[in-house]
């Protein structure tokens, strides 16, 4: 993992997660920018899949587990396919408020790899 790149992906899922819990709790459907925001979230987990991957190629060993630290991450790549194609078919407020739910959750997944990564001792 690289640590700025954590620290860019969570707050990418904070402010995607916010904006869609506001926009459904406003009662707004899925949309495009709520859509969009998700998807991002999504781009930068596959990106982080790939760093994991490479990473210890270069020497960049995780100090924790890394089956732990891999469950989290295909977890968290799972979620937002799972909220978008639940927004998609359900097109209400909550999909929506849904889709904040899940990009939320990505944060804290994030936040918890990147401690299994660099902090958490094996």
């Amino acid at each position: 993992m690289i640590e700025w790149f954590t620290i860019v992906q969570v707050a990418v899922a904070v402010a995607g997660g916010l904006l869609c819990v506001i926009v459904g709790l406003a009662g707004r459907k899925p949309n495009d920018l709520t859509m969009g925001a998700a998807a991002l979230v999504e781009l930068l987990l596959i990106v982080q899949l790939i760093i994991a991957i490479v990473s210890p190629l270069f020497g960049n060993e995780p100090s924790g587990s890394l089956l732990e630290f891999y469950i989290y991450l295909v977890s968290a790549v799972l979620l937002p396919v799972a909220g978008g194609f639940w927004a998609l078919i359900e097109r209400s407020r909550w999909s929506t408020v849904i889709l904040g739910a899940v990009c939320l959750a990505v944060a804290v997944m994030v936040y918890r790899m990147n401690a299994i990564w660099f902090v958490q001792g094996a």
